[in-house]
């Protein structure tokens, strides 16, 4: 069976312009002189080409920084880009609704508005939020403000909210890093229902087992493609790297 690609990357390079100063002079009297004596470029992505196809769950390693994250927002529409072009055969859903959501709301209230964000009709919003929140492992704190909750509380809810729907191309950035041993779990088994359903999925996580899982795995470091395929061979070849950087 021919391959059916659901994400084109072709020579794609996103580069970071910041603006520093090196002098001693005060920061408010930068801000009101509107003088910054250095612009500094850090090339987040270079010359990155893969292709992604339907029905596959694609693993993404490397060290912080690599660019993973950057690549992910590349390919959602959220970052532009400098060089090369990405083709997707539908909008991808990336996890992160997050940024949609309300700190001053209920947990409650951020599920309609998560799902809304998801393009879900109110009826079908109301059929699944008892399944939301128990996934999420919430409890009666549902009802209370977004802002009380802990990080991983809000990382369990927004994860339960963006794999509500199965979309074509779902991308993941450390999804299952967050909550407990129980969470993770209910997390890979809910990610395989969802690769089983349909689509793409593409999981940036350093979690080993999460990863084993994966069809394939893309290894980027400083911004570039070091392996691109077999996921056993990948990952060792990226834990052997991450062992000598630490020796």
């Amino acid at each position: 069976m021919i391959p059916e690609p659901t994400i084109i990357v072709e020579d794609l390079s996103i580069t970071y312009r910041l603006r520093l100063d090196r002098s001693n002079s005060p920061l408010r009297n930068l801000l009101t002189s509107g003088r910054f004596r250095d612009v500094v470029e850090v090339q987040a992505l270079r010359n990155v080409s893969v292709q992604f196809n339907r029905g596959e769950t694609i693993g993404v390693v490397g060290s912080n920084g690599s660019g993973k994250s950057t690549l992910m927002q590349a390919i959602s529409g959220l970052s532009p880009i400098d060089q090369g072009r990405i083709r997707v055969s539908s909008q991808p859903t990336l996890l992160g609704v997050g940024a949609a959501l309300r700190p001053a709301l209920s947990g409650r209230q951020n599920i309609e508005i998560g799902c809304l964000v998801l393009g879900m009709r109110c009826e079908e919003i109301a059929e699944i939020t008892d399944s939301i929140i128990e996934f999420a492992g919430i409890g009666s704190a549902i009802d209370r403000p977004m802002r009380t909750y802990s990080s991983g509380m809000r990382a369990r809810l927004t994860f339960a909210i963006a794999t509500s729907r199965v979309p074509e191309i779902l991308l993941l950035d450390e999804a299952l890093a967050v909550g407990d041993r129980g969470f993770r779990k209910r997390s890979e088994e809910r990610m395989q229902a969802v690769c089983a359903s349909a689509g793409t999925v593409v999981l940036v996580s350093h979690s080993s087992s999460a990863l084993r899982t994966c069809d394939r795995v893309l290894w980027l470091e400083q911004g570039e493609v070091r392996s691109f395929g077999d996921t056993g061979e990948t990952l060792e070849a990226y834990e052997h790297y991450v062992d000598a950087a630490n020796d």
